[in-house]
């Protein structure tokens, strides 16, 4: 019996490695599509769509942008690590907007996911309703804490601080919506 060639071995740990690969986009994909509706309704906006998957990195609207809302979109070859997306959030009834990046990662039987500076918490797999909510929740607290925060500092005078943790975006073309 004819050992396997160097080659063959090489073709196999490729063929684990991309099939562990396409596994991990396709749960991190699955649970981003659940999270921008699931967070709207959350949110409780009666108008409109509030929430989108955009991009986690450069220009961005408040749009689908489907699979060029995932880091390891476009790069051809899929690599096997945590992806991060963006999360666009409407934010106030004048069409504003931050961008807030998310990064998941498979860590055992828990999917760890870091708000880029801010929290990070674990999503026991697999993901269920009552983890999202729980979901929610934190993204929620973050950005009224942000927003709280930042507005208590300049109401006393110290609001130097440039860290966000997010982006703002006001979008003009939005009226339609209210």
């Amino acid at each position: 019996m004819p050992s396997k060639s160097r080659f063959d071995s090489l073709a196999d740990a490729a063929e684990r490695y991309g099939r562990f690969s396409l596994e991990n986009y396709a749960m991190i994909r699955g649970i981003a599509e659940n999270i921008a509706p699931g967070f709207c309704r959350y949110l409780g906006r009666k108008k409109g769509v509030c929430c989108y998957l955009v991009p986690p990195e450069g220009p961005w609207a408040p749009q689908p942008y489907r699979s060029g809302a995932f880091s390891v979109s476009g790069g051809g070859f899929l690599p096997l690590e945590p992806i991060s997306f963006g999360l666009a959030v409407r934010v106030s009834n004048t069409s504003d907007w931050v961008r807030l990046v998310l990064r998941c990662a498979k860590s055992g039987d828990e999917l760890d996911v870091s708000i880029r500076d801010g929290r990070s918490f674990s999503l026991p797999l697999p993901v269920s309703d009552t983890h999202l909510h729980e979901l929610f929740d934190h993204l929620h607290k973050h950005l009224v804490d942000w927003f709280d925060d930042h507005a208590d500092r300049y109401e006393h005078g110290e609001y130097s601080s440039q860290d966000i943790g997010f982006d703002f975006l006001h979008d003009v073309s939005d009226g339609a919506e209210d």
